[in-house]
């Protein structure tokens, strides 16, 4: 098997659509499509469905684990020469949902060591555990549970999610709502998948309701100064309510237990992470985030 017809592979299996896997490998899909089947003909055995919309099926999905350990193991070996070469200390690869809350960390270990090469990956908290299996990444930080054996874990800050409205909001004299108090207001958030979307879907859910979204973006920036500006009201972190920066807005708590973020570092305990890594982990696990807090930026 090529390292390429494999690599090829694991694209279609993350999309399970040809073109668009396709379009992200830059080749023709005929020859895409000639490359699976080809692997499915070495193997002698589908590793799709095609009734409809293509399908990795359960020996596609058993195919595609050992694929992405086999695929990150010679990857972490590549790194490990380079790291011996390099002098031992080698290089760091950190994933998150957002980087704004990491600012700090980072800019401190980029002082401390100047010379590491940091890579920084905006990933979904879903496809954290894939990553980490297949060594793409060292270190996750997320505001949702990653859950799969094999990863370790430490938590590095919990707090609570509260309700951000235009100054001359009905709401901004509030102290605290209830999610029933805010059941008919009109939610500009993030897209689904993001931990504000989520926290927000399941708090409604809860309690049989749905959320009235007029507005569902990727940047946060957009959120906050839509929220400012009275097109809707929104769920925001409570270290934003410190950031310097932030547009003019009320803060209010949200009185259900449930409305908090725990933020998390995720590292894979079958990989061997680079002493790059591991200063990285050790840094941002140790940061003072009152820090953060004090100096923060919606996320």
């Amino acid at each position: 098997m090529e390292l390429n017809s494999l690599r090829q592979f694991l694209v279609v299996a993350r999309l399970e659509h040809l073109s668009r896997a396709a379009d992200e490998l830059r080749v023709a899909q005929p020859s895409l499509s000639r490359t699976i089947a080809r692997l499915e003909a070495e193997l002698g055995t589908p590793l799709f469905d095609r009734t409809g919309r293509l399908r990795l099926n359960d020996t596609g999905k058993l195919f595609r684990d050992h694929v992405e350990r086999a695929l990150g193991e010679l990857d972490a070996g590549r790194r490990a020469v380079a790291e011996a070469a390099d002098g031992g200390v080698g290089s760091v690869r950190l994933a998150s949902e957002t980087f704004l809350t990491l600012t700090g960390p980072l800019a401190a270990f980029k002082r401390a060591h100047p010379s590491v090469e940091v890579a920084l990956h905006w990933a979904p908290s879903d496809d954290m555990a894939r990553r980490l299996r297949a060594q793409d990444v060292d270190l996750c930080v997320a505001s949702q549970p990653v859950h799969a054996s094999g990863i370790d874990s430490t938590t590095l800050f919990e707090e609570p999610v509260g309700l951000g409205v235009a100054l001359d909001h009905p709401l901004a004299s509030r102290e605290s709502v209830t999610v029933e108090d805010i059941a008919d207001q009109p939610f500009v958030t993030a897209r689904e998948g993001h931990w504000i979307r989520r926290l927000l879907d399941r708090l409604f859910a809860a309690r049989g309701l749905t959320p009235k979204v007029v507005c569902e973006t990727d940047e946060p920036t957009a959120i906050a100064e839509l929220i400012s500006a009275g097109l809707g009201v929104g769920l925001v972190p409570g270290f934003a309510r410190h950031a310097p920066t932030r547009p003019p807005g009320a803060w209010i708590a949200v009185d259900s237990p449930d409305c908090r973020r725990t933020v998390t570092l995720y590292w894979s305990t079958d990989a061997h992470l680079s002493t790059a890594a591991r200063l990285m982990r050790t840094t941002i696990s140790d940061w003072d985030w009152s820090v953060t807090f004090r100096g923060a930026a919606l996320s």
